[in-house]
């Protein structure tokens, strides 16, 4: 390890040599799990121990207003729908078999729950609002069956596989949680990264005739689903809230939707009061050739960024066959280096190309992260792009998004320092925290809208489509960014990382003015708003991963990628490793203190897919799973079709179900040892 004057560390210890080495073949386990007298947990699913929701009771749960999970099941001789009470937890279900004698479905009751209550669940406006249709027009399981394996395996649309059974679509209060979860994962993945109680894979293959006890296992399966899908609800019931607040205020369910699908859906809408006309996508050929407009204020004093530039403006941005523009080759591959930098271009932003870094402030040095607030809507509407399908109009329309957020966020901003103010009156705060909320939701919904409207213009399926806006909106940001960069190393103020949006620069203490006045300047050429967060520290595994050290030793630090706090967008890995690597270079605590005093459980587990399923010592786990190191836990988890290794599995003990008591069987050493390894990768000494 090596370091400089200015505070900046990094390694520069060789690669060790990389050998290949062939893999030995593995033998596949005996798939127990897939014999027709395979029934785990028999015991329990017979004994049924769950309240349940009776007549009496659902009359109650729909008078107050309590909202349903739901979930299907289908086999070719087992239909099963059930219902759990979110204010209650008690549970409800309706069952068809093939036998005559108990097997009937009481389709009035289920109609009335499905027409009384509003039900929330997991990819269900495709799948189990669709059978549930045709379940209700009496439908018996092998048509359900047949149902299914159109959705599923054939791949139909709802609308065509109702069509196709003669079933009318019923409409239903329901909300579905499938787009309103961030990115892509099935509903146990979510469980698994909302630490729900059991993680549970389906017990038996879709099309498997079932026994009466595979029957009740399946049952108790499905409420399973039925709390993982009321825990992933309350992770996000505050985002079902902003979508409940903007469907009243626009008049269209966006309960269901992505952020992206209610930008699509509200501009759309306000874009048609204007034009008097529905807007469609447009039709823009594979093939169809882009430049970039270069805007008056993008302008450089060295040689090196006006070559850039040059080969920015003569570059061809070209539709490919997805409807996307990619960034073309010769900028791609463009390095530009400046000082201690070397940025890169691309579709999604400016980056810088550090690796293994730490950065400290000192006595003569600050550390300052400076962002554009708004970025991207700034540049939409500094320049007055839109997407010419739609015209003029949807700069109305957005405009008036944008301001309308930023008045409600300062209006929140303000209220929130009002809030702190010694010995206030006790009306007063009343009426301060009851605006501050209202402006905070508003804030919050219209930033849903903002957000989400950018990634629509690069989908060739929706009304928002404009790859050209797209390429003048990302590509404007990142020459905007060097703009500022370049103005600052030419005056030896350095610049030691740079992502999408913001920059963190590294400056004499006795230059503090001289950079603000910089900043200053370049506010006035760009028309952008800068907002600075001050530093202690910044270790950086990369540009995308790393731990910045706030100056206030209270705020929680500044995180991203594989360090930022786990939530539905990734996979929890060791949390406490990083707890530990956050508590020593924050407040210096050491590493085994942190990893040995922890006593939570769901910080030591990792959850990961599997495809095709995984074993551990011939019990099948699913495809879905969740272990934590224990000490003297021999051999590893294996894939199922082919019996290799799971990556990192060794030593790892299954923890399908979170136990009531902590295990006392933790291996210590294989954390701190993660820890270690972690604080080696963000450079730290």
């Amino acid at each position: 390890m090596r370091s400089d004057a200015l505070g900046i560390f990094w390694r520069d210890e060789p690669p060790a040599p990389k050998v290949s080495v062939a893999k030995p073949k593995r033998t596949p386990p005996e798939r127990t799990w897939e014999r027709p007298d395979y029934l785990p947990g028999l015991d329990e699913a017979i004994a049924f121990n769950v309240p349940i929701l009776t007549d009496t009771d659902l009359i109650n749960e729909q008078a107050a207003g309590n909202r349903l999970v739901y979930d299907i099941e289908v086999y070719p001789n087992y239909f099963l729908a059930a219902f759990a009470s979110m204010a209650t937890g008690k549970v409800g279900f309706f069952e068809l078999t093939d036998d005559k004698s108990t097997g009937s479905l009481d389709i009035a009751r289920l109609a009335w729950v499905m027409d009384n209550f509003l039900t929330v669940g997991f990819n269900s406006n495709s799948f189990d609002n669709t059978i549930m249709s045709i379940a209700l027009e009496g439908a018996k399981c092998l048509e359900l069956q047949r149902a299914t394996h159109d959705i599923i395996v054939n791949e139909m649309r709802p609308s065509d596989v109702l069509r196709a059974h003669k079933v009318k679509p019923r409409t239903y209060n329901h909300i579905d949680l499938i787009e309103v979860a961030p990115l892509r994962a099935n509903l146990k993945i979510y469980g698994g990264r909302v630490h729900t109680k059991r993680m549970q894979d389906l017990p038996f293959r879709p099309g498997t005739t079932l026994s009466n006890e595979q029957m009740a296992i399946v049952r108790l399966y499905c409420v399973n689903d039925l709390a993982n899908t009321k825990d992933l609800y309350n992770v996000l019931s505050g985002e079902i809230h902003l979508r409940e607040v903007l469907t009243d205020e626009y008049n269209v369910d966006l309960r269901s939707k992505s952020d992206a699908q209610i930008a699509e859906a509200v501009i759309g809408k306000e874009v048609e009061k204007l034009n008097g006309t529905r807007p469609r996508r447009p039709q823009i050929e594979i093939g169809t050739r882009y430049k970039y407009r270069v805007p008056h204020f993008i302008k450089y004093a060295s040689p090196l960024m006006n070559w850039a530039l040059d080969i920015v403006r003569q570059a061809n941005f070209i539709v490919d066959e997805t409807g996307s523009v990619g960034m073309p080759p010769e900028l791609s591959e463009l390095k530009i280096p400046m000082a201690y930098g070397i940025y890169r271009m691309g579709i999604g932003g400016l980056h810088s190309s550090e690796k293994s870094q730490a950065v400290a402030a000192n006595n003569d040095y600050f550390l300052v992260d400076v962002d554009a607030t708004s970025f991207y809507p700034f540049i939409i509407l500094n320049q007055g792009l839109f997407p010419s399908h739609l015209g003029p109009n949807f700069l109305k329309v957005y405009s008036q998004i944008v301001f309308r957020r930023i008045s409600a966020k300062a209006g929140a901003s303000k209220l929130k320092k009002l809030l702190k103010t010694e010995g206030l009156d006790h009306n007063l705060k009343v009426k301060y925290e009851a605006e501050l909320k209202e402006l905070t939701v508003t804030s919050d919904s219209l930033k849903i809208t903002i957000n989400g409207s950018f990634g629509k213009l690069g989908s060739k399926w929706s009304i928002l489509y404009a790859p050209d806006l797209l390429i003048q909106t990302t590509v404007t940001g990142q020459l905007s960014l060097l703009m500022l960069i370049e103005r600052l190393e030419l005056v030896g103020i350095n610049v030691v990382s740079a992502n999408t949006d913001g920059i963190v620069i590294y400056c004499r203490r006795d230059r503090k003015d001289e950079l603000e006045s910089i900043i200053k300047k370049w506010e006035e050429d760009t028309h952008f708003e800068a907002e600075s967060t001050y530093y202690k520290a910044l270790y950086s595994r990369d540009v995308n991963n790393y731990i910045a050290v706030k100056e206030d030793a209270k705020d929680e630090p500044k995180t991203k990628g594989a360090y930022a706090k786990t939530g539905l967008h990734k996979n929890p890995t060791n949390e406490v490793c990083v707890d530990a690597v956050k508590a020593l270079v924050c407040g210096g605590v050491p590493i085994a203190t942190t990893i040995h005093g922890c006593k939570d459980i769901r910080k030591f587990v990792s959850v990961r897919s599997v495809k095709g399923g995984a074993v551990k010592d011939g019990v099948y786990l699913g495809k879905s799973i969740r272990w934590y190191y224990a000490a003297n836990e021999e051999g590893e988890i294996i894939y199922a079709n082919n019996g290799n290794k799971v990556p990192k599995s060794d030593g790892a003990k299954p923890l399908m179900t979170i136990p009531d008591e902590f295990p006392s069987d933790i291996n210590y050493d294989r954390y701190v040892e993660e820890a270690e390894r972690i604080l080696k990768d963000i450079g730290y000494s």
